[in-house]
């Protein structure tokens, strides 16, 4: 707790004094004594009278007592929000109609190799929604570690695989918030089909079995491409581009939704998403 500047410090708990309640800066700190000033004890009013008995009348000056009050509670600044939980799967329209994915709470993970435009794709996607959606990025989320963080590219150990862990249920628990109030949410991630540490199980655990899980996966060309425009630490090699697409076609015969976008922009890649979760949603995929 912050204390504005020259007010002073509420006094040290005792033991066997228990909490300073009520305590006031003007009772530990008394003003200037003026002469002439009344320095006597404040009236104490009577003890109530013993059942049965009637109660004494009040003398002259002393007021009668009063009734505590309880304090008003501290509402400003506090709005309730619904806790966050797991993210149930979609409901299905009715037969007649056809599902709309533009107007519907969702959990999306966009997955795909470096490269790939996952998040060029889901930030698109999440801004041109005409329901509130936000756009989380496990490599954003990584990269809040600054002293210690541990990169990938220098070699997957404990310390780069407990902070990819971190970073997934982090997300997690911000897309269930997210969703508990009404707003959607996209996320992207590299998930290896072939990789159970860095695969969908954590996912599905720890945003819900309502996620809906969707590859993006353009050709190597493509991807080699758009790595190329990259700096710093996204930028990745042209072998280890290659080998991750080539860990990727493990999704081919998953069931999962796979969008190839080699040929396609970004507002088209996000028109296709939008056919493919209408999909998703009358029929989920199995995961």
């Amino acid at each position: 707790m912050q204390h504005a500047v020259g007010s002073p410090l509420p006094p040290p708990h005792q033991p066997g004094h228990g909490p300073a309640v009520g305590w006031s800066p003007a009772a530990h700190h008394p003003g200037p004594h003026h002469p002439g000033a009344h320095q006597g004890s404040a009236p104490v009013p009577p003890p109530p009278p013993a059942p049965g008995y009637p109660a004494p009348p009040l003398g002259p000056g002393v007021p009668p007592p009063q009734a505590s009050v309880p304090p008003a509670p501290d509402t400003t600044g506090h709005v309730p929000l619904p806790p966050g939980g797991p993210v149930a799967m979609p409901s299905a329209p009715p037969a007649t109609a056809a599902p709309d994915p533009a107007g519907t709470t969702l959990a999306v993970l966009l997955i795909g190799p470096a490269g790939a435009g996952k998040t060029s794709v889901a930030k698109y996607w999440a801004d041109h929604r005409r329901v509130p959606t936000a756009h989380i990025s496990l490599d954003d989320v990584r990269e809040w570690v600054r002293s210690g963080f541990a990169d990938p590219q220098s070699g997957w150990n404990d310390n780069s695989e407990a902070q990819y862990r971190l970073a997934r249920r982090t997300c997690g628990f911000a897309a269930r918030n997210f969703l508990a109030n009404g707003i959607s949410c996209i996320l992207d991630d590299a998930v290896f089909p072939d990789r159970p540490v860095v695969g969908l199980g954590g996912w599905k655990r720890h945003v819900g079995p309502g996620l809906l899980p969707v590859v993006l996966l353009p050709g190597l060309d493509i991807v080699l491409e758009r790595n190329a425009e990259r700096t710093g630490n996204r930028r990745l090699t042209d072998e280890e581009v290659a080998r991750i697409h080539g860990r990727m076609a493990g999704w081919y015969g998953s069931g999962l939704p796979i969008i190839d976008n080699s040929q396609l922009d970004v507002p088209e890649t996000a028109r296709v998403l939008d056919d493919v979760l209408a999909r998703s949603i009358a029929s989920p995929p199995k995961w």
